[in-house]
């Protein structure tokens, strides 16, 4: 059969999309997507008078500490106020960090429906902030961070903040709410570097 200088070319830029591999598998025509050698992950520990955050640099499985702290609101502040103090100080901390993506605790269920809902407004305030920051948003269940940091889902938080003293080498334990943020994150960050059938939690 007679192949014309067309078909020939044809043949030649079909094979070359379609090579095969030494062992027989077609490799990708494209360029596999390589991730980013570090990511910089918020963690945030919501509460109306106390809310916990800590930035940590993750690379080669290494965490780096960027930022902690807590965001205190007087025992006299309107709920208003204190929302507002825990928006925009996120906001500040946030132009100044500039994360990529934002770990918060897992809804609980209380016992008190107050604590609850002033709980959910903090939650909400936070939210908002790394939302507008344009950061993507998940959440992790408190007891899952306590197995993977301490060991055991029930763990006090003086051992959470002893723990994450260790892991990202500080000179003293964090604050219980920003050892809490810190734990969030570094708990993202083993999880994004292991292979997971579970997904998580995108909100």
């Amino acid at each position: 059969m007679r192949v014309t200088p067309r078909q020939f070319e044809q043949i030649q830029e079909r094979m070359g999309k379609a090579r095969r591999a030494p062992s027989g598998v077609l490799e990708p025509t494209c360029p596999p997507r390589t991730s980013s050698t570090h990511e910089i992950i918020l963690g945030i520990d919501p509460s109306l008078r106390g809310t916990g955050y800590g930035i940590i640099r993750w690379s080669n499985r290494r965490a780096e500490l960027l930022a902690q702290g807590t965001i205190k609101s007087a025992a006299g502040w309107e709920r208003s106020r204190c929302l507002l103090n825990i928006h925009q100080t996120l906001r500040g901390v946030l132009r100044e960090q500039r994360a990529t993506v934002c770990i918060v605790e897992g809804l609980f269920y209380a016992q008190n429906l107050q604590t609850a809902l002033i709980m959910g407004e903090a939650r909400g305030a936070s939210l908002v902030a790394a939302a507008e920051a344009g950061l993507a948003i998940y959440e992790i269940a408190t007891r899952k961070v306590k197995q993977a940091i301490v060991g055991y889902g029930a763990a006090q938080k003086s051992a959470v903040a002893r723990m994450v003293q260790r892991m990202l080498n500080l000179p003293e334990p964090p604050s219980p709410d920003a050892a809490d943020a810190l734990a969030l994150a570094l708990t993202y960050a083993q999880e994004s570097s292991r292979y997971s059938l579970a997904p998580r939690r995108k909100i």
